[in-house]
């Protein structure tokens, strides 16, 4: 065997040779800390060494100094993310910087991310955690990150921006030669950053028991982990043995065990067992690539290798083992890797995010300091267990340092998963291979194969088969290559699919890795002998960084160079042809194939692509025993592509010149044949050449050489490759592969004889298949050696015919199909079996079930591929759903149905997200955008809704909102922040113009008196209002909160509105409790008013306890009696005491209800304490004890004792004071020195709170009994004993609890007012006045009562626009602006009249929240222009907040009537406004804001899904059956405020401009809930030839002209650019621009244009463009059939599938089907008749001048030349007439089966 041979054989041609250096590295150099790194250019290594006499090893170093090397390190990976495009990612480490980056074969490399952090990287890598979800149906997020290990800490940097630091608990040290006593865990993991590091157990089973104990063996080190399969691998170095464990989480039952009894004594549990964890070295797998893709799981296989000095014959691993503790470099002898070390001299260890994302430490063994020890605390519970699956057994040779250096997981080509371990010492590559057992999580190893190897590394070039298959290794020889010139052809053999292929066999030795009697068929090394060799050439010295199929090969001279391994095949074709191939033969089989035509595939000057198909052949037959020479067609082949490398050694030089047999070869291709069948060369008299003949002229039968590898397996072959030849056919994509195979799939059939296939390839390309004239003669006796399958003796299955039958409604026996290679033959039989033979229901009804089934394998697009005849079913499926789908399908179906609007709302997509995209923010100067912090609103859709004067909206709101209270309600919500910027806080604008210079005055210039802190509450407002902004699905982070606080004092008041804003919207619940405690301890009054009330306000009814407590100690009477007392100031008690009520909002909590109850008559005192303000006090306590029993009314569970309601009532008509009570009661012995109150209730301070505390407790009970109580006294004596304004909240609290009777209209409200009042009112104008009757107080009581019903009725109809209740309110508003202007006023006072009329418009906005509605709007307006009389800074804020009410959320939101909600408008639309900006002795200004909480978002904004721009939509809304009315469906114009949720039944998009949707609310609100909550956005899509409202609110504009309703011939006039009116897709505007405009040289086209206009008028105005195409084609198909063009019967197939599906049952049953009328078949009623009749004409025409071609094949016999075969085969298709075996089922006479078959022809015709 000569050794050039040899050589020669086993090299496969890689890719290019690139000199690769990390990118990392160049950008350090330019990186500014690149001083510190001291990067410096090296010296030669020569230089370095002489030094340490080291010199023997010179010529394999490095040239860097082992200093230099520890310093940089890098890893390569497989690019993650979501791309097309596959890219590689790289991680280098060097100094203290890491540096990510990028890089793919289009795109230059690029930093994707640089870290750089304080102490020197000891390590860095990739690692995936996982954040278990509680929803048990949510899949858990894995967060991808980057650690970078220091000497005392853990980076974590995830993806999404979080950042961790894990401090490590031990300090990092290099002597670890402790002194051990007990044996203490040794290996540890991390589940995430924020996690404990925790000891891993080990499970051991034994012959009699199993045993589960912490892992403490000192000699056990990892050398490997992985996460698919998870299992990791350790080196024992006492032994000397490899084990592999699996790794999974423990269970319950063993965390008990282990914590029972723990087998080590000691205190291993105790935390000050901590720091002895030292973990050392953290190394990564990541979980997101296939098994073993190189990267990542393979612990050791990218470390850089450095041979240390020769005492030390090991090398130090540099990159990913660097040392988390600072190691010293010199490793002990022979150990090569990570390990976890008890007692040795140093110590590593590995880390991965195993199985769930876990990492593993190890700690060396230590002890505890003694004197340290602390009380035992509790244990760290274990989360991770080993369980033993395999060790090495002693066979194996055993010595010292026989550690593994590199681990990896490959497969083979045939899936064959090996787990490979290199141990260096004995330059052996291990390869074990395993399997899983049937119990999932068990895997099974099974035999070791031994490959001699210096290094290996696995690579991927397998792409063909099924992701995640890796191909074998790569490993490199132990001896040096033998030419002299090493560089130009580094390609040390390797095998068959990998690098270097092993010698064929034709060189009649057996492969090597045969000999190896195991399944180990890939990995394969050369076994190159020895020769002599230049010293000094450069060789391979190891391998590195290998990703996907590329690979480093690093050279003794220090450089390196990146070579990539070629793929299987190149073409789709040939890839699923090996696929089919591999899937049927037995896997040592399929190997030796794969691997010989990777051998000649790849062979140094393999095939250009377009060549591989024919190489391929070439190569199969021979292996099936063809003798491809002497077969005519294949001999073609070779001169296409050279021979295989096993044929042709040499590449012949191609001469300059032609030689005649160039020629020879032109007239013998299939192409000149077919060229010379055409009827055209007969006519020119040329000759007709015969088809090409054998080239020897002896004609001596071919035979087959039966010993070949796949001779016995050519039937089963020849099966699936007409499988794959079937699914061919259903892809207009692979129609060339489909022609292609069908060449070899005719030899194969005739030489077995199979005349079903043949003649169902003839009939398929009739004139192609007339070329094929040989056939191979195999005898019986080889037959014999054949396996013949049973599938075989069938009918040959076709596609078509079997989808025909199926429409024909005939029975069919199932189609055989491949799995995971024929998928689309499976989906589309299925679809097709559903289609027709599917039960009638799912059909006609649920056509949901059909397409879920399709959608799960297919897109819209991939229909495209779809040949037309067999894609009408499922387009047809399609349209038939797409008019009404339900809004629940999944968003693949409704992208199937081409309901983009349906999809897209299936995405949570927010109008600022989806719009914003396109909208440009108005352009305002900067100066503007300071002023009035309200130009966050969509002005997109503020224009829409306000269409008409959005004008008058925006300047009074530029003017109008300088009081914040409004402006917060205006703009809530409607501002997503930036986490880097500070949120925007517009100022006060405080100055002023004087006449008559107009000159600037200033408030704060300090000429103009002021009371102090006269700005201190409208900064605060100020404050809420800015903070409002922000919308509840921001990201808002506690980081950032504290980032807003200012640095001056004096916005001290703002932040402190900012805060309570954050907790209106939510957001305060991510403040960490250390920030709310440092607001707190400053004491700034206002700031603990905005935190308590936020903080509450966020754990709205949580009863959350750590809120509770930080609320208690700010409110005396829940302290303990014996506590300290705290000085609190007054406002802040305030605040917390309505914190108590949001936080236990509807519990009922006794306690707190108890202690409120008692506060509201809380009396003055002790001594001089709670004397001023007292009655903002009693209100709040009145308004938390509604809210803690909000609703519950008479079911007080547990309270009766404390006569809840009795006591309410004292306090609201007055009595005597009941004796304290409770735990308080020694406070208030002492009385106070300020006021004497004796002992009677003073009722101006506790009837408001006790009032509205019975609304609320009673709320919506209609509890009559209580109801009574409030009304207002009947009797002028006792009339003259309650202040009018008690009469207001009375009446309102009456009300509110007789919820079902409020009425909105004028006599319901008036009729609150009692008989007596009602008698005298009218006649205040005349003289004969009772003495007895006060009309002051009467017209007082009259006017408070009045308002107190306005408001009741605000409330019942808050946020519905009710018309009634507007009109109803907008009357008495009038009525009491015009009282302000008359004499009137002077009876009943400005104050009074003033209060009601700002309490009427309150109510009428509340009714109109967020309408906008122009006749409220002009009110505010009047009163906000009054600046004279009573007009006070409260009557200003009850304007504003009516102002920002009726714009609530610029439009977007609206008021709610849950009782939640109503407790909040309670709080904050007290009717007892402040009268100057510091007042809050009545009301407590902050809680004005509470009205946030009462806001819900239902605004819907129909989203155009083609334009994303908000549009106009007619909707459908359906109300519920209630009482007062029945079931109504009303017509609204979108956008729109819909009515509340729980009252509605269901809402439609209607027709016919916008496609229909319906959203079924009676099966649950949580649907359109999510709707609305993302801005209301709800996609619509426009239907083709409609115009959107806003351009055509008449819709006259349309339906283009009327011309083109009626079908007539005017649809000629269709003028190509009316299409642009239907639809705004390109393709459909090309086409009507280029195929319907009749130019000058097309007058004789004029009939085609008019034919195409036509089919494009119906496509488009019947909404499926989508069939264009499919008209086209059948179009194109009939007149090729007339000319008898056609040489293959595709297209005609496709036609007939149109007919039948038709004619189908199905369909007639549809049209049958009066419910469904005009849902006819997609296509044109006049069209397809037109279509059929030609081809029907075409086909008779030719029957009648092709009698005798007819005959002879049906007798069997050859043809004439004369006869058109591919008339005939399109005839037999057409016709479905079934193949000559099917026909001849008995022996009749010839004249019988013509009869027959025109019989056959008749009966097709009629």
């Amino acid at each position: 065997m000569s050794h050039v041979y040899e050589e020669r054989a086993t090299m496969i041609a890689a890719g290019e040779l690139q000199s690769f250096v990390p990118f990392g590295r160049e950008h350090c150099r330019n990186h500014p800390n690149a001083v510190n790194l001291q990067l410096r250019q090296l010296q030669p290594a020569s230089e370095l060494w002489s030094s340490d006499g080291a010199a023997g090893l010179v010529g394999s170093l490095q040239e860097v100094t082992l200093h230099e090397r520890e310093k940089e390190r890098w890893q390569l990976r497989k690019g993650t993310a979501p791309y097309e495009v596959e890219y590689e990612e790289e991680l280098y480490v060097a100094g203290n910087m890491v540096i990510w980056s990028h890089g793919s074969k289009n795109q230059a490399s690029y930093v994707y991310k640089a870290f750089t952090v304080d102490s020197t990287v000891q390590q860095a890598l990739w690692c995936n955690f996982t954040v278990p979800q509680s929803k048990k149906d949510v899949k858990d997020v894995v967060e991808k990150t980057v650690c970078i290990v220091q000497s005392t800490c853990v980076n974590v940097h995830s993806m999404s921006g979080k950042d961790f630091i894990s401090p490590l608990p031990f300090q990092v040290r290099t002597d670890l030669n402790l002194f051990i006593r007990e044996p203490l865990p040794t290996l540890f993991s991390m589940l995430h950053p924020l996690d404990e590091i925790a000891p891993v157990v080990c499970k051991s089973t034994g012959l009699f028991e199993s045993r589960l104990q912490y892992v403490t063996d000192s000699a056990l080190r990892v050398v490997f982990t992985c996460h698919e399969p998870s299992i990791i691998m350790t080196y024992d170095t006492q032994q000397c043995t490899h084990t592999v464990w699996t790794l999974r989480k423990v269970t319950p039952e063993e965390q008990t065990t282990v914590l029972k009894c723990p087998d080590q004594p000691g205190p291993v549990h105790t935390p000050n067992a901590a720091p002895s964890f030292i973990s050392t070295h953290l190394r990564n797998v990541t979980r997101l690539d296939s098994p073993a893709s190189p990267l990542h799981c393979h612990a050791l296989h990218n470390q850089s290798r450095i041979p240390a000095s020769p005492g030390l014959h090991s090398r130090v691993h540099s990159p990913s083992i660097s040392n988390m503790a600072a190691l010293s470099r010199a490793h002990s002898p022979g150990i090569a890797a990570p390990s976890f070390s008890g007692a040795q001299r140093f110590n590593m260890s590995c880390h991965t995010p195993s199985p769930r994302g876990h990492s593993i430490l190890a700690s060396p063994n230590s002890t505890l300091n003694e004197t340290a020890l602390l009380p035992e605390m509790e244990p760290i519970l274990p989360d991770l267990c080993i369980e033993q699956l395999w060790t090495e057994t002693s066979a194996i040779s055993r010595e010292k340092g026989c550690q593994a250096a590199k681990v990896f997981i490959t497969s083979d080509l045939c899936e064959n998963r090996y787990l490979c371990f290199l141990v260096e010492s004995h330059q052996q590559l291990r390869c074990v291979k395993f399997l899983e057992s049937n119990e999932t999580s068990q895997l099974i190893f099974a035999s070791v194969t031994v490959i001699t190897a210096k290094d290996a590394a696995p690579l991927e070039v397998s792409k063909v088969f099924v992701p995640g298959l890796l191909s074998p290794t790569f490993s490199v020889q132990n001896h040096q290559p033998q030419l002299s010139t090493p560089l130009e052809n580094i390609s040390t053999p390797a095998r068959a699919v990998v690098q270097h292929m092993s010698r064929l066999e034709e060189v009649g030795m057996p492969s090597p890795v045969l000999e190896v009697h195991s399944a180990k068929q890939h990995h394969e090394s050369s076994w190159l002998e020895d020769s002599s060799f230049q010293q000094a050439a450069p060789h391979i010295h190891s391998l590195r960084d290998a990703v996907s199929n590329r690979v480093t090969l690093e050279l003794s001279s220090g450089s390196m160079l990146r070579i990539t391994i070629p793929e299987v095949a190149t073409s789709e074709l040939v890839k699923r042809c090996l696929q089919a191939i591999r899937f049927i033969l037995p896997k040592d089989t399929a190997m030796k194939v794969l691997v010989k035509w990777y051998n000649s595939y790849n062979a140094p000057g393999g095939p250009s692509m377009h060549l591989e198909w024919n190489l391929f052949v070439t190569c199969l037959m021979t292996m099936m025993g063809y003798n491809t020479e002497r077969l005519t067609w294949t001999r073609n082949l070779h001169f296409e592509v050279p021979l295989s490398p096993v044929i042709a050694p040499k590449k012949a030089r191609p001469a300059d010149t032609g030689s005649d047999e160039d020629w020879g070869y032109l007239r013998c291709s299939d192409y000149h044949w077919q060229v010379s069948m055409r009827p055209a060369v007969a006519v020119q008299g040329l000759e007709p050449v015969g088809p090409p003949g054998g080239v020897d002229n002896h004609e001596s039968a071919l035979g087959l050489e039966s010993s070949a590898l796949l001779f016995p397996h050519i039937p089963v072959l020849f099966y699936v490759l007409h499988l794959l030849y079937e699914d061919l056919k259903l892809d207009e994509l692979q129609r060339s592969g489909a022609r292609a195979l069908v060449g070899l799939l005719q030899q194969l059939a005739k030489d077995l004889q199979l005349e079903d296939f043949i003649d169902l390839y003839w009939r398929d390309y009739p004139s192609f298949i007339k070329t094929f004239k040989e056939a191979c003669v195999i005898d019986q006796t080889q037959m014999e050696l054949m396996t013949w399958p049973v599938f075989l003796d069938g009918e040959a299955p076709c596609v078509f015919s079997w989808l025909s039958r199926c429409l024909r409604g005939q029975d069919v026996t199932p189609f055989p199909h491949l799995p995971g290679i024929c998928e689309r033959t499976k989906l589309l039989v299925l679809s097709y079996a559903l289609y027709v033979v599917g039960d009638e229901d799912a059909i006609s009804t649920n056509m949901l079930k059909y397409l879920s089934r399709l959608s799960a394998g297919f897109t819209l697009k991939d229909l495209e591929s779809v040949p037309f005849g067999v894609a009408l079913p499922i387009r047809d499926a399609i349209y038939q759903c797409r008019e009404q789908p339900c809004s629940d399908w999944s968003e693949e179906v409704c992208a199937l149905i081409g309901r983009q609007d349906l999809t897209r709302q299936a995405h949570k997509v927010t109008l600022t997200v989806g719009l914003n995209v396109m909208l440009e923010p108005p352009v305002t100067s900067e100066a503007d955008e300071e002023e009035d912090g309200m130009t966050d609103l969509h002005p997109e859709v503020t224009g829409l809704i306000w269409s008409q004067d959005l004008r008058v909206l925006l300047q009074l709101c530029q003017r109008t909102m300088a009081l914040p209270v409004g402006r917060g309600l205006f703009t809530l919500f409607s501002y997503h922040p930036v986490p880097t910027e500070p949120l925007p806080v517009p100022k006060l604008n405080l100055t002023g113009r004087a006449p008559p210079r107009n000159t600037m005055v200033d408030l704060n210039s300090g000429n103009i008196d002021v009371p102090p802190n006269m700005t201190s509450w409208p900064s605060f407002h100020n404050g809420v209002a800015a903070g409002l902004k922000i919308a509840p699905a921001s990201q808002v982070e506690s980081a950032w909160i504290a980032y807003n606080k200012p640095k001056s004092a004096d916005l001290a008041n703002e932040y402190a509105g900012f805060l309570m804003a954050l907790g209106l919207n939510g957001h305060l619940t991510k403040l960490a409790t250390l920030n709310i405690h440092d607001y707190l301890t400053k004491g700034h009054e206002m700031t603990s008013i905005g935190l308590l009330l936020g903080v509450s306000a966020a754990k709205l009814g949580t009863m959350d306890m750590s809120i509770t407590r930080l609320l208690s100690i700010h409110i005396p009477a829940l302290l303990p009696p014996t506590s300290t007392e705290l000085d609190v100031p007054h406002s802040v008690q305030v605040a917390a005491v309505v914190g108590i009520g949001l936080v236990y909002q509807g519990t009922g909590h006794r306690h707190n209800a108890e202690v409120l109850l008692a506060e509201i008559g809380r009396p003055p005192g002790p001594e001089m304490e709670y004397c001023t303000d007292r009655e903002s006090y009693s209100l709040a306590a009145g308004l938390a004890l509604g809210m803690v029993c909000l609703g519950h009314g008479s079911n007080l569970i547990g309270m009766t004792d404390l006569n809840v309601p009795e006591q309410l009532y004292q306090y609201m008509v007055g009595g005597h004071r009941r004796t304290h009570a409770g735990i308080n009661r020694e406070k208030h012995k002492s009385p106070s020195y300020q006021i004497k109150e004796g002992d009677t209730i003073n009722v101006d301070v506790t009837c408001p709170g006790a009032t509205l505390a019975l609304a609320m407790i009673y709320l919506k009970t209609n509890n009559r009994s209580i109801a009574d109580w409030l009304k207002a006294p009947d009797t002028m004596f006792l009339l003259d004993f309650i202040k009018p304004e008690f009469l207001l909240l009375r009446t309102l609290a009456r009300c509110l609890i007789m919820w079902d009777e409020i009425f909105p209209n004028a006599d319901w409200v008036t009729s609150n007012v009692p008989q007596i009042i009602q008698e005298n009112i009218g006649n205040q104008e005349q003289t004969s006045v009772s003495e007895d009757l006060n009309m002051e107080t009467i017209v007082q009581a009259h006017d408070y009562i009045i308002a107190g019903g306005c408001l009741a009725v605000g409330f019942r109809f808050a946020g519905s626009a009710n018309s009634d209740a507007f009109d109803c309110l907008y009357k008495f508003a009038r009525n009491f602006m015009q009282c302000l202007t008359t004499s009137t006023a002077t009876v009943t006072g400005q104050y009074n009249l003033q209060t009601c009329l700002s309490m009427v418009l309150l109510a009428v906005s509340m009714v109109m929240a967020g309408s906008g509605n122009l006749k409220v709007l002009q009110l505010c307006r009047f009163l906000h222009k009054r600046t004279f009389g009573e007009m006070n800074y409260g009557f200003h804020m009850a304007h504003h907040m009516a102002l920002g009410l009726l714009f609530l959320g610029g439009g977007r939101y609206t008021l709610s009537t849950s009782n939640s909600a109503i407790a909040a408008l309670l709080c904050a639309l007290y009717p007892h406004f402040p009268a100057h900006s510091t007042d809050n002795r009545y009301h407590l200004q902050a809680l004005r804001h509470l009205a946030v909480l009462a806001a819900e978002p239902r605004l819907l904004v129909p989203v155009d899904v083609d334009t994303l721009k908000p549009c106009y939509a007619l909707l459908d809304v359906t109300y519920k059956e209630t009482q007062w009315y029945e079931e109504t469906t009303v017509e609204l114009m979108a956008p729109t405020m819909l009515p509340e949720l729980n009252l509605l039944k269901r809402i439609k998009v209607k027709g016919p401009r916008y496609w229909e949707l319906n959203i079924d609310i009676s099966k649950g609100t949580q649907h359109l809930q999510s709707i609305l909550s993302k801005d209301g956005v709800l996609y619509v899509k426009l239907r083709a030839g409609q115009l959107p409202y806003k351009d055509d609110p008449q819709g006259w504009k349309s339906l283009l002209a009327p011309n083109l309703n009626n079908r007539s011939a005017e649809v000629r006039t269709f003028k190509p650019e009316a299409i642009s009116t239907f639809t705004s897709d390109v393709a459909l505007v090309s086409f009507a621009e280029y195929f319907c405009r009749a130019s000058e040289n097309m007058k004789h086209k004029q009939e085609t244009v008019a034919l195409l206009s036509a089919i494009l008028y119906e496509c488009v105005t019947q909404e499926y463009p989508e069939m264009l195409p499919t008209h086209i084609s059948i179009d194109q198909a009939v007149r090729t059939l007339e000319r008898g063009d056609l040489c293959e019967t595709f297209s005609l197939w496709q036609m007939k599938l149109v007919l039948e599906l038709c004619e189908s049952r199905v369909l007639q049953q549809r049209l049958r089907d009066t419910r469904r009328q005009g849902h006819g078949l997609l296509l044109s009623s006049e069209f397809l008749p037109v279509m059929k009749s030609s081809a029907d004409r075409a086909l008779d025409r030719w029957l009648c001048a092709s009698v005798k071609g007819c005959s002879h094949y049906m007798r069997g016999q050859p043809m004439n030349n004369d006869t058109d075969v591919n008339m005939l085969a399109c005839f037999l298709v057409y016709h479905s007439i079934p193949s000559l075996k099917n026909m001849v089922a008995s022996d009749l006479e010839d004249s019988q089966l013509l009869f027959k078959f025109v019989k056959y022809f008749k009966l097709s015709k009629s």
